[in-house]
Order: C-alpha cells, then structure tokens, then sequence
C-alpha cells in the first residue's frame, strides 16, 4: 500500500477503549491508521478479531511518559499523520493521588506533558504540510475542581487550555484542534468505580464523536452531560463546594 496516496490517522494511546472503537470507524472510512500504544500486543489482538486488514493498519509502540524517545518515534512513522488523535490515560483515585506522588506524577505525565512533548514535535515539523487536524480526549472532570477528584481533574485542565491554545497558534494554518470533554466511559479504567449508570456512555458513541468532529473546538457527547458540564462551568463557588 502507497502509504503517501491516502489520508493517515495517528491515534496515541490507541489501546483505550474508545481509541480502539475511533480505530474501527476511521478504517471504515477508508483512513491508515497508525495505533501507538505501550500495548501493542492487545491491540494486534483487537484488530484480527474484528478482521481488521494487515495493510490497513500499522501498529507501533508510544510511551506518553518517555519523553525522551518521542522524537525517533515521530521520525520513525511510515507515513506523517493528516489527523492526529491523542487518547493516552491513566487514573488513580484521588485518596491514592494525595499520598502517592507517583500516581499524580503519572497523571500529570500522560495526559499532560507527553501530550505537549509529542504534540509540540508533531506541529512544529516543517515537512508535513497536510496536517489537518488534532483531537485530543479530556474530561469533564477537568471543567471545575471538585474535591473527589480534583488531582486527576487538573491535568485533565491542563490538556484542555494546552488544547485551546494550540487552536488559536494553528489557526492561520487552517489546521483544526477540538477537545471531547466526555463524562463517565464505560472502560477498562472505569470498571471499578461507583458510577451511575445512566451517566455511562459506550466507548463507540464517544468514538463517532471523535471521527466525525467538525470545527467546533469544545464536543460534549451526550445531552445529559451537555447540561451538567454548563451546570459545573457556570455553578456559583458556594454551591461547587457542596459537591462530593
């Protein structure tokens, strides 16, 4: 396959559940897809069980956190990305986050610093002049500080602002940045949490949102979420620090 005569999709952190639904979409639509992923093997696993074609697909091993291998990765790549989808997470909940600095550090590594030390390689590389776009998955977690979860919703603010001005700094390149701030995701880094279940969205509708984002900088999927992240952005402090 001439990997230079179609559209390529870069997807990091691609081992996460909705990274691997948004896989599926982006090769239905006629996309390659690069998967990065420390977890390459369980991606190769996910893909020969749906009959995802060998030509279709290149797997490739990403580490957010080894910052300082980030640079022979992008070199590496058969082919520079169109669209770039940066999905990488990792969690620990808040009680483990105040007396564990490597989980916070983790955190802060994943989705904050690898994402700008990738990212900022990928958007300052002078010889690819198709980039279209940038998609980076956030949280409302990271709308409003909340005492439950306010380490892991930090970087996850972080990476949204980091988001934001990477929208205005590429927008006289015409190049496209949009944030999926998601509610609760029915995943693998979910599964031991006491969350409502009519708040838990299925990985492939977040995914739908990712592939078919349009030029609207910040996607809430779900409507129920549409109202609790204005709810959260707008509250008064008085009334935000009465939530769990």
């Amino acid at each position: 396959m001439n990997l230079h005569a179609i559209k390529t999709v870069l997807v990091l952190g691609a081992n996460s559940d909705v990274a691997k639904e948004a896989i599926l979409l982006y090769l239905e639509k006629g996309y390659h897809v690069i998967a990065a992923s420390r977890s390459t093997g369980d991606i190769a696993s996910f893909m020969k069980a749906r009959n995802v074609a060998d030509q279709q697909l290149t797997i490739c091993y990403f580490d957010a956190t080894a910052f300082s291998g980030h640079a022979e990765f992008y070199a590496g790549l058969p082919a520079k990305p169109h669209i770039v989808v940066y999905a990488a997470g990792f969690q620990v909940t808040n009680e483990q986050a105040l007396v564990d600095w490597e989980g916070s550090y983790r955190m802060i590594n994943v989705h904050y610093a690898g994402a700008l030390s990738i990212l900022n390689l990928i958007i300052t590389d002078k010889e690819n002049d198709h980039l279209e776009r940038i998609i980076g998955l956030s949280s409302l977690s990271g709308v409003r500080g909340r005492k439950s979860n306010f380490v892991y919703g930090s970087t996850k603010a972080a990476f949204t602002q980091y988001l934001a001005g990477l929208r205005q700094y590429l927008f006289s390149r015409k190049i496209i940045v949009n944030v999926i701030i998601a509610g609760y995701i029915r995943s693998k880094m979910t599964a031991g949490l006491d969350l409502p279940e009519y708040l838990l969205m299925e990985p492939s509708f977040i995914a739908q949102k990712i592939v078919n984002a349009g030029n609207r900088f910040a996607i809430v999927p779900g409507a129920k979420w549409k109202i609790i992240y204005q709810v959260l952005k707008y509250m008064p402090e008085k009334l935000a620090a009465r939530l769990p």
